[in-house]
């Protein structure tokens, strides 16, 4: 686990990043819209923006990523980070990629006094396992109005 370095994504990383994100896509079964994909991609380099991309690297070889959203909440002093997408490449998984990924944002959110950090999953997901080493899943359900 020594040799996976976590870093913000930088420019360079558009062509393995995209390839992490389409492997996250098919991965919950669904496809974002490339204007989507190209506008989260600038959100994340827009040093100005609420989202936030980290990326694994094994070498020199982007492995998995972190996409987060940092906002304001009504219960709490501090910045809340939302998790909302974490992706490891199937080739490199039981490597502790998403766990370092994980505790990044863990380490960056004590660093720099977050109040919370949350995320969701899919009940099935088999990624459970890890998350539940972070922290048991709270009773809340989730609604989902799209516009």
């Amino acid at each position: 686990m020594n040799d996976i370095i976590i870093r913000d994504i930088q420019p360079l990383d558009e062509t393995e990043w995209r390839r992490l994100w389409d492997g996250y896509n098919a991965f919950y079964e669904t496809s974002v819209a490339s204007e989507i994909t190209s506008r989260t991609w600038q959100r994340i380099l827009d040093p100005g923006s609420s989202v936030m991309g980290r990326i694994a690297e094994i070498g020199a070889n982007p492995v998995g990523f972190s996409v987060s959203v940092l906002h304001h909440g009504t219960w709490v002093a501090g910045p809340v980070c939302y998790l909302e997408d974490l992706f490891v490449d199937p080739a490199c998984r039981g490597k502790g990629i998403g766990r370092k990924l994980i505790q990044d944002l863990v380490d960056r959110g004590r660093e720099k006094s977050w109040s919370t950090l949350y995320w969701h999953t899919r009940d099935d997901n088999p990624a459970r396992r890890l998350y539940d080493e972070f922290v048991e899943a709270d009773e809340f359900v989730r609604y989902r109005l799209q516009f």
